[in-house]
């Protein structure tokens, strides 16, 4: 496998936990402390940590400590996109299948 396929799924794997998702959806509204992350997700914090450290592995988060708090905030841009795809790709397809079966379709688009 190339290098190139090889960090493109090291990404995909960072995105492939339901926590982390919930992460960086916070994150695209802007920067978080980590304790913050923490109250979003609803898990302790080495679990958080952890997470985390995934996601940064990847380039998709970057940390700054200041003083005894990490604060957290989107490194690759490109995730809010291919996010928004992937939100307007299943609300139309819920939109087919309520066409399909006869209904309106009752989801806003995006």
């Amino acid at each position: 496998m190339s290098s190139k396929n090889e960090l493109r799924s090291k990404v995909f794997k960072a995105l492939g936990h339901p926590s982390r998702i919930l992460m960086v959806d916070a994150l695209l509204q802007g920067e978080r402390c980590v304790c913050e992350l923490r109250d979003i997700v609803g898990a302790d914090m080495s679990t958080v940590s952890k997470h985390l450290s995934v996601l940064k592995e990847a380039g998709i988060v970057q940390d700054d400590k200041r003083g005894t708090s990490v604060y957290y905030s989107l490194r690759m841009e490109c995730v809010r996109g291919f996010l928004g795809c992937v939100d307007r790709f299943h609300t139309k397809q819920a939109e087919e299948r309520i066409m399909a079966l006869g209904g309106e379709p009752t989801i806003p688009s995006m």
